[in-house]
């Protein structure tokens, strides 16, 4: 399960990243927008890695991974858009100068 491991910082620091905002105007418009995002993204993630796996470009060791797959990818591969959906639009948030909002 070495791939869970890699990703559960990526994971936390977008959820920590994210309730940062939580008091900031429009959060939930934005939580709304990301999680819109985050199914096109995930939609997109099984389409291209299952392809790319079943074209033989890369494989995923058994005992690296969770075990859990969406068709042939590890769900590990989901956190990463999953993660870019939400921790971007925090950031560019908590990036904008008070007066901005």
């Amino acid at each position: 399960m070495t791939y869970l491991w890699i990703v559960l910082p990526f994971v936390a620091l977008t959820a920590a990243v994210t309730l940062a905002t939580l008091r900031r105007p429009r959060f939930a418009r934005r939580m709304g927008a990301s999680g819109i995002a985050a199914v096109i993204l995930g939609i997109l993630t099984a389409i291209f890695d299952n392809v790319m796996i079943a074209a033989g470009l890369f494989t995923y060791p058994a005992d690296r991974i969770s075990g859990i797959r969406v068709g042939l990818a590890p769900v590990e591969d989901f956190a990463y858009p999953l993660c870019a959906a939400f921790l971007l639009p925090a950031l560019w948030v908590l990036l904008q100068p008070r007066e901005a909002e």
